[in-house]
């Protein structure tokens, strides 16, 4: 998928008044009943995996189209719509202590679809543990959510903050049996200037050269780790990273260095060892400037501002949520997803509806930061 833009999530504190969020769960369980009749349940996940349909669809039910909000109220709010659905597809996690559920909602759901459970919570962590140790971007995940079908498809969105920025990121995945050669389906959130991306296939050489460094045992990684800190001897010259600062705790890595000769690939380097970033970051300079192998230091982190012109949004941007035009739309699809029970030529109508209104631009001075 190709990205065009970038989109800010500023964190915001807050809520959702009461008659909004039950409009919202309205709207979003009718406009999932749509999606269901038309793409049926792996196209549902293919798009909440899309990073800019997401934001659209948050846009369009009255969210701030910039909040970090945009992540964890819609994620909730297509999650309870889509349990109290007859429609196979399902929504485990969530913020905060909800992601910490997720295994047990992924067991649940597997055996609902008859799926395996195991196999899910695997690709769960995964994503988790690429987002959080090999995608280095200063953001801390707090919230996680899986979206599988009744196929087995699945979807992951997830969001990290940065405190110190006051901003967050989110990071969204569609199903992929390669965690670690460039997997996202797209990043969400303000650029910045260097983001150590092991997750990139540009990093594969770096990451088979980890690889046999945490292989050959602590010794060894020790005295490498040396020759960044400037500790050369006469054979050998240390090199110096131009954007980062070599501030390498030795101890502590070699300290959390599983035994030599013990791991097999980065799977189980991250799923069985529990290797963090601040180890990973070590290990891949040595392989970069001792070893030549070079990782991306790239950012792979949209612009669907157009959907807030829907109804609004909470807090008053592009204008305040008009509870009027709000109800009379849900009263509307309501009607279009009954009529269409018995006529699907409907949505044929709606799409060529739809063709035009993508070439309608919305007023760029309407464009501004939610409070």
């Amino acid at each position: 998928m190709k990205l065009s833009g970038i989109a800010d999530l500023p964190l915001h504190d807050g809520h959702v008044p009461y008659w909004l969020l039950a409009r919202m769960k309205k709207l979003s369980s009718l406009i999932l009943r749509i999606m269901y009749e038309l793409y049926g349940p792996d196209g549902i996940v293919d798009r909440f995996a899309h990073p800019v349909f997401f934001q659209a669809f948050n846009n369009v039910i009255g969210m701030d189209w910039d909040s970090s909000g945009s992540t964890t109220v819609t994620t909730a709010v297509v999650k309870e719509a889509l349990w109290k659905s007859d429609i196979p597809v399902k929504v485990a996690g969530g913020k905060g202590r909800h992601a910490l559920n997720t295994p047990k909602e992924l067991m649940e759901i597997a055996r609902l679809f008859d799926l395996d459970a195991n196999e899910l919570v695997v690709k769960s962590r995964l994503a988790a543990k690429v987002d959080s140790a090999l995608l280095q971007d200063g953001y801390e995940l707090y919230h996680h959510a899986f979206i599988v079908s009744e196929t087995g498809k699945w979807g992951v969105i997830q969001q990290g903050l940065n405190p110190d920025l006051k901003m967050a990121r989110r990071y969204h995945w569609l199903s992929t049996e390669d965690f670690f050669n460039s997997p996202h389906a797209g990043v969400v959130g303000i650029r910045h200037e260097k983001v150590l991306n092991l997750a990139s296939k540009n990093s594969k050489d770096n990451r088979a050269v980890i690889l046999e460094l945490i292989n050959e045992g602590a010794s060894k990684v020790a005295r490498y780790l040396y020759l960044l800190r400037g500790q050369a001897t006469l054979f050998e010259t240390p090199y110096y990273h131009p954007y980062i600062k070599l501030d390498i705790d030795i101890k502590a890595v070699v300290k959390n260095l599983p035994p030599p000769k013990s791991v097999a690939d980065f799977k189980e380097l991250l799923l069985q060892y529990r290797i963090g970033p601040k180890t990973l970051r070590a290990l891949s300079l040595v392989a970069e400037l001792i070893f030549k192998t070079p990782a991306d230091w790239n950012d792979p982190a949209v612009d669907p501002f157009k959907f807030a012109f829907a109804v609004g949004g909470k807090d008053g941007v592009p204008s305040p949520i008009d509870k009027r035009v709000y109800d009379e739309l849900i009263t509307l699809l309501d009607a279009v997803v009954e009529k269409a029970r018995g006529d699907p030529g409907l949505y044929r109508y709606l799409s060529h509806l739809a063709k035009k209104a993508e070439s309608w631009k919305y007023p760029s001075d309407k464009k501004r930061p939610t409070l």
